[in-house]
């Protein structure tokens, strides 16, 4: 006889979209707003599965409820639990939670698949936009030179807390397909792409069970811990943080290059100072984004749990962090670069410049003593 597939008892499908919202969040600002302005909960996070000796968080960030929200996910009105992470160094880690109860295996997937349809990136809806205007109306004095068009991320991720019988990690792969929640697809995949979505897999006891994928994760965790999900969520901060410092740059380099070239062809005696100031500037902004990306860098740190420093050293390879961080460095060695030849062609300006004020000196010297005798 044809095993029943197994039956979703309790679990979760959570959209995450996450917002680059400005350039740094004064979390204790933003919390007491919250708290006078929303009169709404707020909380500190922490991984709460996990030892803070183990793995912390560099700041915790600030977690607000943002209450119940209307989702239709297929023609079907859902209510979902809207909530916002907040991030010090900008991002806003918006996330609903649409709740799943009873569901067959192939209706589960239908509620993932369809969750991505009425939220997800292609989604023609405003529910995002209209969350992350009340977070800046209400929380507008907290943020430090926010974004007028903030960068963006989205993630989704399939919980499931509890099964109707019990299921190893093996018998998950083995019973469940979990290639149409993993990649959204309705046609069957090649046995390639099932093996490259199946790939980044783990698992710490023998009824957990983590895979990730660039834009979708499935997990298991029946201790209902929330771990792994942080993780990924930080993650994905990272990841649009350090797109923002890469978009940044990537507008900095030519206006770089013009007012450079605009100083050089200037040969006045004021050229060594606008280099001078040039330099300055580009040194503030090496500093700045060099300290903000150290500050990300750090934003989790994982020292004794080696099973969530797998599934975070693997998400961030993933998402492709290391590739992105990679294009910010080089940037940033351009800029020091050009910092350095100006600070040279500033300092040899100077040193013209004083070379000629003794010669000039020297000049009326000998003019004078001409004329006195």
């Amino acid at each position: 006889m044809a095993q029943v597939e197994p039956t979703v008892r309790s679990g979760q499908v959570v959209a995450l979209r996450l917002f680059d919202l400005a350039y740094e969040i004064d979390l204790r600002r933003a919390e007491s707003l919250w708290a006078s302005r929303a009169r709404g909960s707020s909380v500190r996070s922490r991984l709460v599965g996990t030892s803070p000796k183990a793995v912390s968080f560099g700041v915790a960030p600030l977690a607000l409820d943002l209450g119940p929200v209307e989702v239709t996910v297929d023609g079907r009105s859902m209510t979902a639990s809207a909530g916002v992470r907040l991030y010090d160094f900008g991002i806003a880690a918006v996330a609903l939670r649409l709740p799943a109860a009873d569901l067959g295996w192939a209706a589960f997937t239908g509620l993932v698949n369809g969750a991505d349809r009425a939220v997800g990136p292609a989604a023609e809806t405003r529910l995002w936009e209209d969350l992350l205007g009340r977070l800046r109306e209400l929380l507008a004095e907290a943020l430090d030179r926010p974004a007028a068009t903030p960068l963006q991320e989205d993630y989704l991720l399939a919980i499931v807390d509890a099964f109707d019988r019990p299921m190893t990690a093996e018998a998950l792969v083995e019973t469940l397909d979990l290639i149409p929640l993993l990649s959204g697809e309705e046609r069957p995949l090649s046995e390639g792409a099932r093996r490259d979505l199946l790939r980044q897999r783990f698992s710490y006891h023998p009824d957990d069970l983590v895979v990730l994928t660039w834009d979708r994760a499935f997990i298991h965790e029946p201790q209902r811990e929330t771990d792994v999900a942080d993780v990924l969520e930080m993650a994905n901060a990272q990841l649009l943080e350090l797109r923002g410092y890469d978009e940044m740059l990537d507008d900095e380099l030519p206006r770089m290059r013009a007012l450079v070239e605009a100083a050089r062809r200037r040969t006045n005696l004021l050229a060594s100072r606008r280099y001078a100031r040039l330099a300055r500037d580009l040194h503030a902004l090496v500093a700045e984004v060099t300290e903000l990306t150290e500050r990300v860098d750090n934003a989790l740190q994982v020292t004794e749990d080696v099973y969530l420093a797998r599934v975070y050293a693997a998400a961030m390879e993933q998402f492709r962090v290391p590739n992105v961080g990679a294009a910010v460095d080089r940037k940033l060695a351009i800029i020091r670069d050009t910092y350095t030849a100006l600070h040279g062609e500033a300092a040899g300006g100077r040193a013209e410049l004083l070379e000629t004020a003794i010669l000039l000196l020297i000049a009326v010297e000998i003019v004078l003593s001409l004329v006195r005798y």
